[in-house]
C-alpha cells in the first residue's frame, strides 16, 4: 500500500494521478486528507481516504497502517513545521512503515547563514529525524517549483520594463511542480530501486534573472530588462507600493539565496525518473505570456 499525504493538495494529487497512469491500482493507494469533503474526486477514482492532519500523531498511526510507502510531502505551517513532522515520522515508525519519500529542498549551504534558514531548519532536522530513525528512505531535494516564476516576476514588469529582484547574478534550475510529482511517483512504484538516495530534483539547465528577461522579451516583443537592487532597496519599493511584508519576505529570503548560488544546481536527476528531459523555462514562460 502506498500512502500520498497532502493529497488533495497540486502535489499529492498529481502524483496519485501519476501512480494511475503507471499502471498501480486504485485499491493500492491511499490519500492523508484533513478534511473530508475535499476528497470526493479522490474517491471515485478508487483510491483509499484516510482522515488525518500532521498536528495529531495518533490520527496518523491509525491513517499510516496498513500503508508500506509513504509520500511524506512537507508542511506548510513554518511556525509549528518541525513539531508536525516529527509526528509523521514518530507515526510511520509506529504503523509500521517501511520506506518514507520526503519533499525537502533545494540548498548548497545548510548553515543559519543561509538566506533560507528559516525555512531549512524544519527539513534538515526532518531529513535527521526520518535518517535515524531505521526506516528506508528516499529524500527529494527540490528546487523552486517553475510555476511559482511569475510570483516573483509580478504583474507589473511588462508594463515598467524591467524585472527588478534581489538576485543579483545567480542562477535558478526551476522544473513544474507536476513533473516533480510525476518522477516522485515512479519512485513510489518502484521504491526499492532507491533506497536511502537523495535526488536533486531540479532542471537540467540554470538562469538567471537577465536571460529570463531575454527570454520574455523574445516571447512578447517587448523589451524587457533586469534591474537588481539591493535587499534594503527591494522590500522599501515593495512596502511603498504595499505589498503585504510577508510577500516580500519570501520574495528576498529566496531572490537572495539565488544571488548566493543555493539554487543554481543542475542536474539529471529528474530527467532521469522523468524518462524525457524536463520542461524548459523558455517553454513554460511561452505558456504564460504568449
Amino acid at each position: 500500500m502506498i500512502l500520498i499525504t497532502g493529497a488533495t493538495g497540486h502535489y499529492g494529487a498529481t502524483a496519485i494521478n501519476s501512480l494511475l497512469q503507471k499502471g498501480i491500482k486504485s485499491r493500492q493507494i491511499s490519500a492523508l486528507v484533513r478534511n473530508l469533503e475535499k476528497s470526493e474526486d479522490l474517491r471515485n477514482k478508487g483510491v483509499n481516504i484516510k482522515l488525518g492532519d500532521y498536528s495529531g500523531y495518533e490520527s496518523l498511526v491509525a491513517a499510516f497502517e496498513g500503508t508500506e510507502t509513504l509520500l511524506f510531502i512537507s508542511g506548510t505551517e513554518i511556525s509549528t513545521r518541525l513539531k508536525q513532522h516529527e509526528n509523521v515520522v514518530r507515526a510511520a515508525k509506529k504503523a509500521g512503515i517501511q520506506h518514507i519519500v520526503y519533499t525537502s529542498f533545494q540548498r548548497r549551504n545548510e548553515t543559519d547563514t543561509s538566506p533560507l534558514g528559516l525555512l531549512a531548519h524544519s527539513h534538515l532536522q526532518t531529513e535527521k529525524m526520518i535518517k535515524e530513525s531505521g526506516l528506508r528512505y528516499t529524500i527529494l531535494k527540490n528546487n523552486l517549483y517553475m510555476d511559482y516564476i511569475p510570483f516573483f516576476l509580478g504583474d507589473k514588469f511588462l508594463e515598467t520594463g524591467y524585472i527588478y529582484l534581489p538576485a543579483a547574478n545567480g542562477k535558478i534550475s526551476p522544473a513544474l511542480r507536476s513533473e516533480y510529482a510525476e518522477a516522485t511517483a515512479s519512485i513510489l512504484a518502484n521504491p526499492s530501486a532507491h533506497i536511502n538516495k537523495a535526488y536533486d530534483f531540479t532542471n537540467v539547465e540554470a538562469y538567471d534573472y537577465r536571460e529570463i528577461a531575454t527570454f520574455i522579451s523574445e516571447i512578447t516583443g517587448k523589451d524587457v530588462q533586469y534591474r537588481a537592487p539591493t535587499a534594503d532597496e527591494f522590500t522599501q519599493t515593495l512596502v511603498n507600493s504595499g505589498v503585504p511584508m510577508e510577500e516580500i519576505g519570501l520574495m528576498t529570503q529566496f531572490s537572495m539565496a539565488q544571488a548566493q548560488g543555493e539554487l543554481d544546481v543542475a542536474s539529471t536527476d529528474l530527467e532521469n525518473l522523468l524518462g524525457r528531459k524536463p520542461t524548459t523555462l523558455k517553454a513554460y514562460l511561452e505558456t504564460i505570456y504568449h
